[in-house]
């Protein structure tokens, strides 16, 4: 399998944590997909992750692809098979996603280079900020005095929301989200003690 990413992409770290978890060997492709359209050739939506298999098809969105992963391997199940706890996990999953979605475009706003200065809006970077104050305030409800997000079992709930608060760090090092949710903090020094989530961790900014 070859996966087609970038080093900073916390959808992409999302889906290398999986492979790492459930040890699953992969070639790690590295696409810019802001200064070439090459992945377009594999993903029509120009988005990474994106993975490759041998026989040339491609499967896109995170989503998607950590739950193909899960079913390559019986290591490290990470998605419960049905019920109540399989939406628990896809709904930290969700949250998660949303809160990289929402940051990724107010960074956008304030730094992309095809918007001139007075094009900005800072109206819509408040308005995307407040979803990422919003799921770190669920975050923090939704994990209460637990070990792991969905319980007492590491899960892809983990895998997503580690990624997500390493996001913060890596572009929002202002958010001092340690200081206020504590349990959150927890969590992800737990986190950051994997090896998984310590062989993907983005590069200096």
């Amino acid at each position: 399998m070859k996966l087609i990413g970038s080093l900073t992409s916390p959808y992409v770290r999302k889906v290398r944590v999986v492979m790492a978890e459930k040890k699953l060997d992969f070639e790690l492709l590295l696409e810019d997909v802001w200064e070439s359209d090459a992945i377009l050739k594999s993903n029509p939506l120009g988005k990474v992750p994106c993975l490759v298999m041998e026989g040339s098809e491609a499967v896109f969105d995170s989503r998607v692809i950590v739950e193909y992963l899960d079913t390559l391997s019986p290591v490290g199940k990470l998605i419960p098979p049905s019920g109540r706890e399989r939406t628990e996990v896809r709904t930290w999953e969700a949250l998660a996603d949303g809160l990289l979605d929402a940051s990724i475009l107010a960074r956008l706003e304030a730094v992309w280079k095809g918007r001139a200065e007075g094009e900005r809006s800072a109206a819509w970077i408040e308005r995307q900020m407040s979803r990422v104050a919003a799921v770190l305030k669920a975050f923090s409800q939704g994990l209460g005095d637990k070990p792991y997000c969905a319980g007492t079992h590491f899960t892809l709930a983990d895998v997503a929301t580690g990624c997500a608060l390493g996001y913060l760090d890596y572009r929002f090092p202002q958010i001092d989200w340690r200081g206020d949710y504590p349990n959150l903090k927890r969590l992800n020094d737990k986190l950051a003690a994997r090896q998984s989530f310590i062989d993907t961790a983005p590069p200096p900014a």
